[in-house]
């Protein structure tokens, strides 16, 4: 497995002319290869209306100089919003960068499959539990599935606490319900444990690698310090057992990036280290 991380770790606050090759440097004095990229990096929303292809060729040729590889794009938008308009814009935007996926040299797209809330994607709302929501989710990611189709890409989903595909049991159940090759699993494992759990995490580290350990595209390294709650702290800063997170990765036959995230630049170094002691490289 490789070590990986958000190039969005490395962008200056209100920077909105990120210099290119500035941020993957910073990647590069880690001696990460991995990059999962955001259209933040080249001063757009993460989901942009338009992208201009030389910016693409730009990125596609600063990693190739660098000896890094785009291993994801984020695409996120919430794919349960309760405003029809709303998810309309989002798979709008998707297509956007589906279509440019391969330029930038990867072909998997992250996404989000959430929420009632409208006021972030990432907020619970009792709603999500409800017929009504999972209807509208799966429908939008059938609608993804279909762009996926057209541009030849991935499309890889993160069971999250505050989403509607909240539990790796969802995550099967979507997977199930979907039948397609390009939906796959981003494993997190500081995401999967609603309120009260965290005491038994062996035991849902455990089913959740039973559930999708055959359907692991890419893996997330971050940490959590509660539960009923996504991670959102450094790795190896935290209550994650990771012995025991990077053993199931490894039991599950996954070899690809496993990617650093909720952490700061100055985090990095000793993230990195983290990572290394249990023999990624």
């Amino acid at each position: 497995m490789q070590i990986g991380i958000f190039a969005t770790t490395f962008l200056k606050p209100d920077d909105d002319n990120p210099a290119v090759g500035e941020v993957l440097d910073q990647i590069g004095t880690l001696g990460v290869t991995a990059v999962s990229y955001d259209a933040l990096c080249l001063g757009l929303p993460s989901m942009p209306d338009a992208i201009d292809p030389q910016q693409v060729i730009q990125v596609r040729d600063a990693l190739i100089a660098r000896g890094q590889r785009m291993v994801s794009l984020s695409a996120t938008f919430n794919m349960a919003h309760p405003d029809a308009q709303e998810r309309e814009q989002g798979l709008r935007q998707l297509e956007v960068l589906a279509a440019s996926a391969h330029g930038f040299g990867t072909e998997l797209l992250t996404l989000c499959t959430g929420t009632r809330s409208t006021e972030s994607m990432w907020r619970f709302h009792p709603d999500n539990d409800t017929p009504d929501a999972w209807a509208d989710m799966r429908s939008t990611m059938e609608r993804a599935l279909a762009i996926a189709d057209q541009y030849d890409v991935r499309l890889g989903i993160e069971p999250e606490v505050a989403n509607v595909v909240s539990l790796p049991s969802k995550a099967r159940r979507l997977l199930d319900e979907m039948r397609s090759d390009r939906l796959t699993i981003v494993m997190d494992g500081a995401n999967i444990f609603p309120a009260g759990t965290l005491p038994r995490q062996r035991e849902i580290l455990d089913e959740a690698f039973d559930l999708l350990g055959d359907d692991i595209g890419m893996a997330h390294a971050k940490d959590l310090t509660r539960d009923g709650a996504a991670g959102n702290v450094a790795a190896g800063t935290g209550l994650l057992d990771y012995a025991q997170y990077i053993h199931l990765l490894r039991r599950s036959g996954f070899d690809g990036a496993v990617v650093l995230h909720g952490l700061s630049a100055a985090q990095a170094p000793d993230c990195v280290a983290f990572l290394k002691s249990f023999g990624l490289t």
